[in-house]
């Protein structure tokens, strides 16, 4: 007799950001955790580590083009994504300014609000228009920081990047409370200070220390609606 199919729902997350860097990381994780993942890369041509990723996991990872600056090309994602489910969708693209040691009084208008857009403003327009693509009871997650945290502010630095985080979080908590009634869960993550382009070289963490973290919280986080601000450790940082 032939085998019965497994029916069995195989999960899938929604990765924006996930050619290289952490984004790549939690995705490589996902996949050990038996996860199958979408991610989306930035650029329409040249190979990233998520195509390799793609390529020794053929059926399971699928790979999309998105800069989330560009208002048209989200909505395009979720009009070709409008017939799917996810269990999680999660933001982990971002940036930081082109001098991170500038204060708030140095650095020009324009560095400030291109930070600004990509950090706070983009994250947030993803969150909106692509909410409705994840199940009922799955999880909306976005990488946030902690040097987004105001309460835990006390050495100072990286100032603008530390106001753009602040301001994810608290656009992140206004949508939050649009959404009292949710059954999803919500989630800002502070993966810790690590070594990646972003973080740079003095960064305390290795990928390989964060990254199994940042995946265990988002695991753990699910099925408990609400919106909570945690670390790589499944610890809440305070707002």
């Amino acid at each position: 007799m032939p085998e019965a199919p497994n029916l069995a729902h195989t999960p899938t997350i929604l990765i924006i950001g996930a050619s290289r860097g952490l984004g790549h990381a939690i995705a490589a994780e996902f996949l050990k955790n038996g996860w199958n993942v979408m991610g989306t890369v930035r650029a329409r041509s040249g190979r990233t580590l998520l195509h390799a990723l793609a390529d020794a996991h053929p059926d399971r990872v699928e790979i999309e083009t998105l800069d989330i600056t560009r208002r048209d090309e989200i909505q395009s994602l979720y009009e070709r994504l409008s017939s799917r489910t996810f269990d999680i969708l999660f933001v982990n693209a971002g940036t930081t300014n082109p001098d991170p040691t500038q204060t708030i009084g140095e650095v020009s208008t324009e560095d400030f609000a291109n930070l600004m857009i990509a950090n706070a403003l983009s994250p947030m327009r993803v969150v909106e228009r692509l909410s409705d693509l994840v199940s009922p009871t799955g999880l909306i997650g976005v990488m946030s920081s902690g040097q987004g945290s105001i309460a835990d502010n006390e050495s100072g630095q990286r100032e603008v990047y530390r106001g753009s985080k602040a301001a994810l979080n608290q656009f992140m908590r206004c949508f939050a409370a649009r959404q009292v009634r949710t059954t999803r869960a919500l989630l800002l993550m502070a993966p810790g200070w690590v070594r990646t382009d972003l973080g740079g070289p003095e960064g305390r963490l290795s990928i390989d220390e964060s990254v199994p973290g940042v995946v265990n919280a988002l695991l753990a986080k699910q099925g408990r609606p609400g919106l909570e601000y945690l670390d790589y450790r499944g610890r809440t940082v305070r707002w």
